[in-house]
């Protein structure tokens, strides 16, 4: 384990300021301690300096994993934002899609989101931004791409795209033998 180098700090960074903005900043320093991200076999963690001088004890090989996983980078050097940092970037995202309840179980299933399933929206939301998808209940249940402008949302056909599919909380079922 770790620490980001520059270059993968940067490309982190731009990628979580897609759906959190400047909210970055609160990330790091919490009211309840410091926390930091560390990188262990192309997978980026998210964890308190508290649980990372206790996981110093343990030898490389041994640790498969601590802290929660932000995602991984490629073998291209890109960053994949996984599921598991739902709850962290969920409290503080930028732009918001709630997806009505009939379309929620498409979204579960990895399709995208149809102007047909859109419920609300956030307004000034910008095409290719990074948005976190709610149901009309406000449990976070993903995350994707916005593919078209609040303002284009308006007048689209109902079959249109308008969020595209990046991670959603069904992919612990669907995936559930080879996620590690």
């Amino acid at each position: 384990m770790r620490p980001l180098t520059e270059e993968e700090t940067k490309t982190l960074f731009e990628k979580l300021s897609k759906y959190i903005g400047e909210n970055i900043k609160l990330l790091v320093d919490r009211p309840d301690g410091t926390y930091c991200f560390r990188l262990h076999k192309d997978r980026v963690y998210y964890m308190s300096e508290k649980i990372l001088k206790l996981a110093t004890h343990f030898s490389r090989d041994k640790l498969v994993s601590v802290g929660t996983c932000f995602g991984k980078f490629t073998k291209t050097s890109k960053f994949r934002l996984h599921i598991t940092a739902l709850d962290f970037l969920a409290p503080y995202a930028k732009y918001k899609v709630w997806v009505k309840p009939g379309a929620e179980q498409s979204f579960l299933y990895g399709n995208h989101v149809l102007k047909s399933g859109l419920g609300r929206i956030t307004e000034n939301t910008a095409q290719y931004q990074g948005v976190v998808v709610y149901s009309m209940a406000d449990v976070p249940l993903g995350f994707g791409v916005a593919a078209k402008t609040t303002q284009e949302c308006r007048r689209v056909d109902p079959m249109s795209i308008v969020v595209f599919h990046q991670a959603d909380v069904g992919e612990f079922i669907r995936n559930e033998d080879t996620l590690t």
